[in-house]
């Protein structure tokens, strides 16, 4: 098995007093160039928003935009004419496309937002921009591994217009779980909360791991733990 590690506290950081944030790919003023993203996923940025603070009306284009609350709640406005707040245990997913304007803010005055935002790079430029939001069932110990998003008609909650599988991972302490990787795909683990152990590395909140050549993994949670799996073509 093929497994590389990129610990938390490696990423690209920076604190702007209102947001602090973490780029496990190069990101704005953050480059390097081993670090650009890995098969069609090309940014997971990890963001932690003061109350009332947020992102302006900003421009995207030509990628889908995932959003993972983890805790709080994140207001959200687009060009599409969509106004929400996605909270923790939802999730947002944007084709950008041809190109949109959104803005996101923390929708409390008292509390911080935790999320993740990940950027993936479309099968094709110039689509026609979309927008959907969902709440995820509640964690069930029967399905540790549960299907957030996909290709269109292949069962996820969110269809993306890539040939990606994203898992949401939730584990009881000691719970295991085998993913089988197929020929020419790649993983990419991301701990959200908790420790998990994958063979002999352990993985905590903030860690990633990308992981090819492998026909199965098992993914132990030495302690309870949350995580976005991703399985790329």
């Amino acid at each position: 098995m093929s497994i590389t590690i990129r610990p938390a506290r490696e990423r690209g950081h920076a604190d702007h007093g209102w947001l602090d944030t973490w780029h496990t790919f190069s990101f704005a003023d953050y480059y390097d160039h081993r670090h650009m993203g890995f098969r069609s996923l090309r940014v997971i940025n990890d963001d932690r928003v003061t109350p009332g603070e947020g992102f302006g009306t900003h421009p995207h284009q030509n990628m889908e935009i995932f959003t993972y609350v983890v805790e709080g709640a994140l207001a959200h406005k687009d060009s599409m004419g969509h106004a929400s707040t996605i909270k923790a245990g939802e999730v947002q997913k944007i084709t950008a496309g041809r190109g949109i304007t959104h803005s996101e803010f923390n929708a409390s005055d008292k509390q911080p937002v935790h999320l993740y935002q990940i950027w993936i790079q479309p099968d094709k430029n110039g689509l026609v921009p979309s927008y959907k939001e969902v709440a995820l069932p509640e964690p069930d110990p029967e399905v540790p591994l549960f299907l957030i998003g996909a290709p269109p008609g292949k069962g996820g909650l969110v269809d993306f217009h890539q040939d990606v599988l994203i898992f949401r991972g939730v584990l009881t302490k000691g719970q295991k779980v085998p993913y089988a990787i197929k020929p020419g795909r790649g993983l990419w683990v991301q701990i959200v909360k908790g420790c998990v152990r994958i063979g002999e590395h352990s993985l905590r909140a903030g860690d990633g791991a990308s992981l090819e050549a492998a026909a199965e993994i098992m993914v132990m949670a030495a302690e309870p733990a949350e995580f976005l799996l991703f399985d790329l073509a």
